[in-house]
């Protein structure tokens, strides 16, 4: 399983950071995780508040960890809510089940790792994510039927 690269990464960091500024977002933290869920790139905004990271890793890692965006995991988690609490359990409470976690896939389709912003609203957090893996070459998988 190949993955993202570091400057992949911050290049993926940096555009969603442009993007939110470009379109007034609140202040942003991202983080980007490779295919086994570690981090490879995180920033935070001044201003993002101290959850904000936790939940930016979790939108990320959910993805990565049921193989679908985060935006999946919400509409999923409202039709099965008690399926979704026992997953919160079993991973831990990593697992975060709103839109704003992307997965990120190469020409071939695989997943090469995952985008997880929090600091707005979710639907912007997913539009600035899927922005920054644009910008670094990749095709994002944010999910849902949006």
């Amino acid at each position: 399983m190949s993955g993202i690269t570091l400057a992949q990464a911050a290049t993926i960091v940096d555009t969603a950071l442009k993007k939110g500024r470009e379109t007034n977002c609140a202040p942003l933290t991202v983080a980007v995780l490779d295919p086994g869920g570690y981090l490879v790139a995180f920033k935070r905004e001044d201003r993002s508040g101290i959850l904000r990271f936790d939940i930016a890793y979790g939108k990320a890692w959910g993805a990565l960890g049921m193989g679908f965006g985060s935006r999946t995991l919400a509409e999923r988690a409202a039709q099965t809510p008690q399926f979704f609490t026992m997953l919160a359990a079993a991973s831990g409470g990593r697992m975060v089940c709103n839109p704003g976690g992307v997965l990120i896939k190469d020409a071939a389709g695989d997943v090469v790792g995952a985008v997880g912003i929090s600091g707005d609203t979710s639907d912007k957090d997913e539009a600035c994510a899927i922005a920054g893996v644009a910008a670094a070459g990749f095709t994002a998988d944010p999910g849902g039927t949006k």
